[in-house]
Order: structure tokens, then C-alpha cells, then sequence
């Protein structure tokens, strides 16, 4: 490779190398950045509330004071419905496993029975290997993370929203065109809250619709399972399996085969309908990732901040996604980002 070809080079080279060093110090730093980004989520998805209630000529103070408020009982709301549920699943999680592995040890044993060649399929390696409790006591184990660090958060929300109305000055300080990199910083921000905004009120109708239908099938926990459903509708596609396996699986140890029938179409109704009719409707098929780029973000973040990262992954990913799509050198790689259609 003679001089000039290097000299060429140089500059991927260098954006690859600095790549690594940016993803090292994530890694590194992830406790306190994913705290971080849990306040900035919570403040992005605050902001449009505190601008309606601006339209109706609240003070911003006290519009920003009656957001924090409704944080504060939506937590209450959560730790008193589910914190029960939390402890009590984990406490039992062991015998539910195990009742479930002697279940499907008996579908095999009547699957043999009328002729299905089912001899070589061993349970116990299988649940082993996909070891769904496990997941859910993982993912259960984040959201305990959130709430135990939630005063640190608390209070950064406090501040990012108090100092929220200061940027655009500081920024018309920063910078010498400010003006127009301004109109570039709205642009993009106003698409993330957009996404954000209509992303989180889907999640709570489909965390709403669960908890309601497994208390009417009388599923255990229906509670837990709907805040499962509401944090894990942050992931397309993936999510909605994930938060459906664990209440199938308690159906059919508590209340039989045919129970599992009626969760299974609940999920399957409530993700179709929020998933598929409300969300396109209101958010609109421009802000879609693919498939595969979903489940690369959920490990990739996951791997990063853990559980947080978890919940977390598709936003951060469409946050980047939008950012790139707003400058005409990036907007080829949000297209290779964004679903064929």
C-alpha cells in the first residue's frame, strides 16, 4: 500500500478508531450515563405536556411542578401495584419452573403415546437452554435498578427541565450561526419527542390492555405482566414476544391449556391493534427500523448499560437514526437503518 492510498485512508481510519475509544468509555462509564439517559427520557417525554399546559397559559414553573407530580404517583401507582407482585413471582419462580418442566414432560409422555415421535426430546436440556424465567427475572432485576436509583434520577429531571428553557441563549452564545444550527437542533429534537411521545402513550395503552384482560382470565400477577408489556413495547416486534412468553407459561401452571389460548390471543389482539393501527397512524412508517437492526440495538445497548439499556435501546437507536437522516452526507445510513418499505 504505497503513501497515498494511506493518506486516503486516513481519515476512516481514524473515525473507526475513535468509534472504538467512544464505545469503550460508554462501557466504562455506563452506571452513570445510563442514570443519565433515564432522566433525559423521562424529561423528552415530559416536554409536551409542559408545552400543552404552556398553550393554556399555565406558568412554565408551575407546569413543570405538576408534570414532576404525576411522575411521582405514576412511581407510587407502579411500586404499589407491582412491587407486591415482584417479590411474590420471584419468590415462587423456582416452583412455577419446575411445574411447568413436569407439564410439558407429560405433553411429551401423551405425544408418544398416540404414535408422535417425541422419545428424543429432552425437557429439562431444553428449558435449560432457553431459560425464560431467567429473562424475566432480568428484566424485572432493570426495572428494580431504575426505581432503586430513581431520587438521583428524580432530581436530574428536576434540573434538565429547569435549565431546558436557558439553551437556545446558551447556544446563541456557542455558537456564531446559531440561528440556523438551532433550526437544525429543533428539527431533530421535535422527531424525537414526536417518536417518544407517541411510543410511550402506546406502551401504556398496551401495559393497560394486558394488565386488564389477564386480571379478567385470572391469570397471577396481572399487574406485573402489564408493566412487563409496557416496558418491553419500547422493542418492535421482539418485545411483545418476550413480554407474552412468561404469562403463557404462568397460564398453563396455574389455569390449564385453554388459558394459554386466551392470553395468547390477548397479546396477539393488543399488539396488533397498538402495534400496528395506532402506532403507524400517529407516528407514521418514516421513523421504522428494520428488523435485524432492532434486535442488533437491543444487544448492543443491552451489552452497554444492561437492563437500562435494554429498555432503552430501540429510542437511542431511532435518536440516532433521526440525526442521521437530517444531514444529506448521513441520510443513506438511516435509510440502510429504516425497514424495506
Amino acid at each position: 500500500m504505497n503513501q497515498s492510498q494511506l493518506t486516503k485512508q486516513a481519515p476512516m481510519l481514524v473515525s473507526m478508531a475513535a468509534l472504538v475509544i467512544v464505545i469503550a468509555g460508554l462501557k466504562v462509564a455506563a452506571p452513570l450515563i445510563a442514570q443519565f439517559l433515564m432522566a433525559l427520557f423521562i424529561a423528552v417525554v415530559s416536554t409536551p405536556a409542559i408545552r400543552w399546559m404552556e398553550g393554556k397559559r399555565i406558568p412554565r414553573g408551575a407546569a413543570i411542578v405538576l408534570v414532576l407530580l404525576a411522575i411521582l404517583l405514576f412511581v407510587y401507582l407502579i411500586v404499589a401495584l407491582v412491587g407486591d407482585s415482584v417479590q411474590s413471582f420471584s419468590a415462587n419462580k423456582e416452583a412455577y419452573a419446575a411445574k411447568f418442566e413436569m407439564q410439558l414432560t407429560a405433553l411429551t409422555d401423551w405425544l408418544v403415546s398416540i404414535g408422535v415421535p417425541a422419545q428424543g426430546i429432552e425437557v429439562a436440556a431444553i428449558l435449560e437452554k432457553t431459560d425464560f424465567m431467567a429473562l424475566v427475572s432480568r428484566v424485572i432485576g432493570g426495572l428494580g435498578v431504575i426505581f432503586g436509583d430513581f431520587f438521583v434520577i428524580f432530581l436530574s429531571v428536576v434540573f434538565i427541565l429547569s435549565e431546558i428553557t436557558s439553551f437556545p441563549a446558551k447556544f446563541a452564545k456557542a455558537f456564531s450561526d446559531s440561528q440556523d444550527k438551532m433550526v437544525h437542533v429543533n428539527h431533530v429534537l421535535g422527531k424525537i419527542r414526536h417518536y417518544l411521545a407517541i411510543k410511550t402513550a402506546s406502551s401504556l395503552l398496551t401495559g393497560f390492555l394486558i394488565s386488564i384482560l389477564m386480571l379478567f382470565i385470572g391469570v397471577d400477577y396481572p399487574f406485573l405482566w402489564g408493566m412487563l408489556a409496557f416496558l418491553l413495547n419500547y422493542i418492535p416486534n421482539i418485545g411483545s414476544i418476550i413480554a407474552a412468553i412468561p404469562a403463557l407459561m404462568l397460564a398453563l401452571v396455574q389455569l390449564g391449556p385453554m388459558a394459554v389460548l386466551w392470553v395468547a390471543l390477548s397479546f396477539f389482539a393488543v399488539n396488533n391493534f397498538v402495534g400496528n393501527y395506532l402506532e403507524p397512524k400517529f407516528m407514521g412508517k418514516m421513523l421504522g427500523l428494520s428488523a435485524f437492526v432492532v434486535f442488533m440495538s437491543l444487544i448492543f445497548w443491552g451489552w452497554i448499560f444492561g437492563s437500562v439499556g435494554m429498555f432503552l435501546s430501540v429510542p437511542l437507536t431511532m435518536t440516532i437514526k433521526i440525526a442521521l437522516e437530517t444531514n444529506e452526507k448521513t441520510k443513506w445510513f438511516a435509510i440502510m437503518l429504516g425497514p424495506e418499505d
